[in-house]
């Protein structure tokens, strides 16, 4: 490899890595590996994984990790050990036109904005230029423009077989090609959504393979836990009655029913919506099915699904739509009744409510049985591995959340030189954590720390409150471009944090992992707080109960290793290559007030700590 990739050095926590995974390609002892931030894991895996010449499913945690696998790092080893079986990147359907559905715009557009009508023109130009059908490579389509949910399927309205696209359907020749290659790149959600479409005895999603291998593992369990639980969302109801309208006026013009019966079912779904108020939460649903409104929201909801129900059995036969549409319907009433009998025990019973839909889910509380059978299966090598999967030196937490009794593992540090490159500073005289105004005054505080910095920062934030209140302080005390998440897409804010090179960009959690900022243009992470789960988090709060019903104590079972293994992706952003400098502020005095505080400490890189801004002015002095 260093003979063949530009710039490459061996390391050798790369080799030890690489010889682990060969031994669990070998003995199908599955492994777990944290490697440390430049271990250099991807190819430290990728290697032994083309050398051994096994079909293997590559996993990683976001489509933007997965595409960076595939196009970079994959094909930069590929070439450099002369690989010459077939690979291929496999996307969730949401990710690929729909023929179908395109077609199906040729008859009725729905009502449009002036933006959504020109994205239905980018789509229909790309169409003949395209062989993958990915509408990611669509050039000037927003990532949440309005025409996708027409454009692409969903497994509710996908005909299968019965479509007239089906040969030519980019999803079907995406499935095809990644059950011919050798090596698969896929994310955790399409893995997942595997798993849960064979657990119903439907086919397959991905290929059988010999070996899989999950980059970013530690979000595996909450990933998991989606795809084994069951949910329903006022928007499936939404998108039935609104492709319900298509097939209509396609299929069955003189039923007028049809039309009254859509307009019934998208009223009282948007009437369940309002009943849950204005804002945006998430709670427990229990209580809110016992309130008289919900209920009987719920009831109209139920009733107009039973008159949709009588409608289309009338116009079964009368084309495919019409029929899917019908199949639908009595899926949606058999999972709506299923996530809304609150009383099984060891699930989650919880409501996510947007600005626009609601939601129910029935999550289970552990995935570690489920997912211990897919690791009892003969013949198959498992590896699971990311930068932080490890509680101090214990894998204890994350190994119980998956069922892996029986594993290797392996902790690797980071090649850097934290205490060259870094420090890490907890500023005294810290307000308390649930403080009125503490994003104000975190902002007011380190806005001459900020200053200070040569090149640009992040200020990584546990709320939007807190977000908006510290980018409207620096704002206005910086003179210097301060970027906030939301104000445009994630890829392009961080094009314009890189391009900048004084930047500060303020954000919440979307930016605490997957990023990649090398150089100059980061040299400072502010850390607003302790990422502990809000304790009125649902799912959160539900497992406590079942840790307290066991004797467990259920802070340190649940809440603390899951805070510390998120403290420790934010704290990665900082040094990603050997010559990055730069310094970590954390504005939570329980870090060192408090006993646990030393459980976090442990976990971090071994980076010279002060308490004094002083102090770490005097080393941003002497970076560049």
């Amino acid at each position: 490899m260093a003979r063949a990739i530009d710039g490459f050095k061996p390391r050798a926590a790369q080799v030890e890595m690489a010889t682990a995974v060969g031994q669990a390609l070998d003995d199908k002892v599955p492994l777990v590996v944290e490697a440390g931030t430049g271990t250099g894991k991807t190819y430290a895996y990728l290697a032994p994984v083309l050398a051994a010449g096994k079909k293997v499913v590559l996993s990683t945690g976001s489509r933007n990790l997965q595409e960076q696998l595939f196009h970079r790092d994959l094909p930069t080893l590929v070439k450099a050990m002369n690989y010459h079986h077939p690979v291929a990147l496999l996307k969730g359907r949401s990710n690929y036109l729909c023929l179908e559905r395109l077609g199906l715009l040729n008859d009725s557009v729905p009502m449009l904005s002036a933006e959504g009508l020109a994205d239905l023109q980018r789509v229909r130009r790309f169409v003949p230029m395209t062989h993958s059908g990915d509408i990611g490579d669509i050039p000037g389509l927003a990532e949440r423009s309005e025409v996708l949910p027409l454009v692409t399927s969903t497994n509710d309205n996908c005909l299968g077989r019965d479509c007239g696209h089906y040969q030519d359907c980019y999803l079907v020749k995406a499935r095809n090609k990644a059950m011919e290659a050798q090596v698969v790149v896929v994310n955790h959600h399409l893995f997942f959504a595997d798993m849960a479409v064979r657990d119903t005895g439907f086919g397959q999603l991905i290929p059988d393979a010999d070996a899989y291998i999950l980059d970013e593992a530690h979000q595996l369990p909450e990933i998991a836990g989606q795809y084994f639980g069951q949910s329903q969302s006022s928007k499936q109801v939404l998108e039935l009655a609104r492709d319900l309208r298509l097939a209509q006026k396609v299929e069955a013009k003189d039923m007028a029913q049809l039309g009254k019966a859509a307009d019934q079912l998208e009223r009282h779904a948007q009437d369940l919506r309002l009943t849950f108020g204005h804002d945006s939460s998430r709670g427990q649903l229990r209580p809110m099915l016992a309130r008289a409104e919900v209920a009987q929201a719920m009831v109209r909801l139920n009733e107009s699904l039973a008159f949709t129900y009588e409608v289309l059995k009338l116009a079964l036969g009368r084309g495919e739509q019409l029929d899917h549409c019908f199949e639908r319907l009595v899926g949606l009433r058999t999972q709506l009744d299923s996530v809304t009998r609150v009383e099984e025990d060891g699930y989650s019973y919880w409501f996510d409510c947007t600005r626009l839909h609601v939601s129910f889910h029935k999550t289970p509380l552990s995935v570690a049985e489920r997912f211990s059978v897919e690791l009892a299966k003969d013949e198959v090598s498992w590896v699971f591995t990311s930068a932080t999967l490890a509680v101090g030196d214990s894998f204890a937490h994350f190994c119980a959340d998956l069922g892996l009794s029986k594993c290797r593992t392996l902790q690797l540090d980071s090649p850097f030189d934290y205490s060259r490159q870094s420090r890490l500073c907890v500023p005294r005289y810290l307000p308390e954590t649930n403080a009125a105004g503490r994003g104000r005054w975190l902002a007011e505080s380190l806005a001459d720390t900020l200053d200070a910095v040569p090149g640009g920062s992040f200020f990584l934030c546990t709320s939007y409150k807190v977000m908006n209140e510290v980018a409207e302080v620096l704002r206005i005390r910086l003179n210097r471009t301060v970027l906030v998440q939301g104000e445009d897409n994630k890829v392009r804010l961080l094009e314009r944090f890189g391009q900048d090179g004084r930047a500060v960009l303020v954000a919440t959690s979307s930016f605490w992992e997957g990023i990649d900022v090398r150089g100059n243009a980061l040299q400072c992470v502010v850390i607003d707080k302790l990422p502990f789960s809000a304790p009125d988090d649902p799912l959160l709060s539900a497992r406590l109960e079942d840790c307290r019903r066991r004797g467990e104590d259920g802070f340190a079972r649940v809440q603390l290793p899951k805070a510390i293994i998120t403290l420790k992706q934010g704290v990665g952003r900082l040094i990603r290559d050997v010559q990055d400098k730069g310094v970590l502020v954390i504005t939570d005095g329980r870090l060192v007030n408090r006993a646990y505080g030393a459980d976090f400490i442990n976990s971090l890189p071994a980076m010279p700590r002060t308490r004094s801004l002083q102090q770490l002015a005097e080393f941003l002095s002497t970076l560049e």
